[in-house]
């Protein structure tokens, strides 16, 4: 089998042989499988001596090894690249802030030493000459490279083969499905997705765990397939807050600086978006339990109504997306037109190949209305607490249901975090979603801890 398809015999033929997965605890702490750590744990026990690179890369591996049958996450993989890798780090200075850190990386993302094939098999094989900015400042940080993460076809709406870890009867959402799932399934602690709809916020609130997305042109896009430049954005997965901050620093190229732990409590206005009567009535009544719980633990909560006339995102993301994606695969639909799929032929490509550049421009106008409308509803509150999504994930494998509980806030061009809050009526996650003013990350994510630590509580 090829080096660059997932394998689990090593191409000298050796089994991966498994190792302790549990770590000494710091003091206080009680162990912890080192598959399960997150990744500002990993660095602090390697960095301790309590673990090495290498250990934490085999565990990851056994976690995958073990569930990958069933959650499907992976596009690309290679054990003995990955451990080679931890090894690496083993024997040398410490990198960097992720120094031992296990990630994956979205299949629409450049690695100039496994394949990118956004997720088509148009481009089977394809082997880029240069990491992804993005996968290049992970390896700098120290982060090692784990794999390829399943995406749907070219980013959009044609789903791929992964599974919803808490149910493989339903969707992990798209189209960061499996960077959503191998965080969630305890593969790795750190992906790497993108969002131009609800590419990170969808699969990150179906699969429990936090996504952030953040102020558009913040995170550099450099070797990033872009399906529709003016709302693409990268986006991180992780099972703490604490994690995205620290990697949205490193992708930042700055000094990694801890969240303040004495702000107060955050200003938030509860905001009921013009489609909430669309969302699941547990939603509905999980999402005003948040605002009445967060108010109760000291937060200044007011409700705050979105302007009229928002409602009209819906067509002008819509268009938008959809006259930049069919340029952008103007070499795919002349001489692959057949290979890519019907759902995607009629829909969103068909739609931008009709749309004109009059009709263009005009979506893009009234959406920068919007952003400027936007600006006095934020004014007075450090964040707005919204839905993440409608419910649980739906059964089936349709990777974007609903796209209008997520466009709405990656069209305004703001930055959100999606936390892992509530459980649904059939024990299924349900996330709730803060969005902070452009700019505002920083505010956001420590708005966010404090939000969390209430919510869980």
């Amino acid at each position: 089998m090829r080096a660059a398809r997932l394998y689990w015999r090593s191409r000298r033929g050796s089994s991966i042989v498994h190792h302790s997965t549990v770590t000494p605890p710091a003091a206080g702490q009680p162990a912890r499988a080192l598959n399960e750590l997150t990744a500002t744990e990993i660095v602090a026990a390697v960095a301790a001596g309590r673990t090495t690179c290498e250990a934490v890369a085999r565990a990851c591996l056994e976690r995958v090894a073990e569930r990958e049958p069933q959650v499907q996450a992976w596009a690309h993989l290679d054990p003995d690249h990955v451990l080679a890798q931890a090894r690496a780090l083993d024997r040398g200075a410490r990198r960097g802030p992720l120094h031992g850190v296990p990630f994956g990386v979205k299949d629409i993302i450049d690695t100039a030493d496994l394949p990118t094939e956004y997720g088509t098999a148009i481009h089977k094989g394809h082997r880029p000459a240069k990491d992804a900015a993005c996968v290049a400042l992970s390896r700098k940080a120290g982060a090692v490279l784990m794999g390829k993460t399943v995406t749907t076809e070219f980013a959009n709406v044609t789903p791929g083969k992964t599974r919803n870890p808490l149910d493989p009867a339903r969707t992990p959402g798209g189209s960061s499905s499996g960077s959503g799932a191998a965080v969630a399934d305890w593969m790795v602690p750190l992906a790497l997705g993108t969002q131009t709809t609800g590419s990170t916020t969808r699969p990150a609130s179906f699969c429990g765990v936090f996504g952030y997305r953040p102020t558009w042109g913040d995170l550099r896009m450099a070797g990033v397939m872009e399906a529709s430049g003016s709302l693409d954005t990268l986006g991180i997965l992780a099972r703490s807050i604490e994690d995205i901050a620290l990697y949205r620093d490193v992708l930042l190229g700055v000094e990694p600086a801890p969240l303040p732990e004495d702000l107060p409590a955050p200003r938030i206005g509860f905001c009921r978006p013009y489609f909430w009567e669309r969302l699941e009535p547990a939603t509905q009544r999980l999402l005003e339990g948040a605002a009445r719980r967060l108010a109760h633990a000291g937060a200044r909560v007011r409700e705050v109504p979105l302007p009229g006339g928002f409602e009209g995102l819906e067509a002008a993301h819509r268009w938008i997306s959809g006259f930049e994606m069919a340029r952008n695969l103007a070499w795919e639909l002349e001489n692959h037109r057949e290979a890519i799929s019907e759902k995607f032929r009629s829909g969103r490509l068909k739609d931008g190949l009709a749309c004109t550049y009059e009709h263009y421009r005009e979506m893009r106008d009234f959406v920068e209305h919007c952003r400027r409308r936007l600006a006095p509803v934020m004014s007075g509150h450090d964040v707005l607490l919204a839905p993440a999504a409608q419910g649980e994930a739906p059964v089936g494998w349709d990777p974007v249901p609903h796209p209008w509980v997520y466009m709405v806030w990656t069209a305004m061009h703001v930055p959100s975090v999606t936390l892992p809050a509530y459980t649904g009526p059939n024990g299924l996650p349900i996330g709730a979603q803060l969005i902070a003013s452009r700019c505002e990350d920083s505010k956001l994510l420590a708005a966010a801890r404090w939000a969390y630590r209430v919510l869980r509580d």
